[in-house]
Formats: structure tokens, sequence, C-alpha cells
């Protein structure tokens, strides 16, 4: 199975720029879910003691809807658009996942009210 976007062409569907780049592929994308994945690498900002961290969890977790939207508009040749989170609610965090690792994160749209979409993101 090949990424529908792979490592060499994701941040063109990002408004983040590296070393700020918490998503390596992108595997599916409707019109509500995306499933996107990240290889733990020590030189990622958000690693300390060869674990990644919360704030990174919680980038890779925007970042991934943020590679939603950017896909969704490109393929209909639109800009794309830069987004904010304003909050996350409800984040537990059972294990950091250590360097070497692959994780995978999925987010899926559960509401949209004028431009604000609420997120549920599961790594």
């Amino acid at each position: 199975m090949f990424p529908l976007l792979d490592s060499s062409r994701i941040a063109d569907y990002l408004p983040q720029a590296p070393p700020i780049v918490l998503v390596d592929n992108l595997w599916y994308s409707n019109e509500t879910c995306t499933l996107t994945s990240l290889r733990i690498r020590p030189e990622l900002l958000f690693v300390e003691n060869n674990l990644f961290t919360e704030p990174g969890l919680m980038e890779n977790i925007a970042q991934t809807a943020a590679v939603r939207a950017g896909y969704y508009h490109k393929n209909r040749q639109e800009p794309v658009p830069l987004g904010f989170i304003g909050a996350f609610k409800d984040l537990e965090i059972f294990e950091l996942p250590e360097v070497g690792t692959v994780i995978f994160t999925k987010v899926c749209l559960k509401q949209e009210v004028l431009d604000i979409s609420i997120f549920e993101g599961i790594v």
C-alpha cells in the first residue's frame, strides 16, 4: 500500500515548514476522516530523552487536521488555508512514543459551524 502523499510532498499541503513538520505520510482522507503517520526521529523538535513529548503529540494531531484541509483544497485547485487550533478538550495521553516508533494519527470531523471545525483525534 502506498501513501496518498509521502514526506517528499507533504509540506506542500501544510502551512508549517521544517523543522516543525510532524507528519510524514497521508494514508487516507475522505470528507470526514484522515489518517497520517510519523516516524519519531531524534532530530524532531519535540523529542526529549528519546521520547516524543505531549506538545509534539498535540501538534501532530493539529497537523493531521491541517493536512486534511490542505488535501481537500488542493484537490479542488484552491489555496491551502491557514487554520488555528482553539483548544484541546479531554486530552488523554497514556504513553509517550520512543524514537524509532511510527505513530498513526486519525482525525475525524465531528462538527462544522461557520469557519470553525471540531475534530476528534486519536494517535
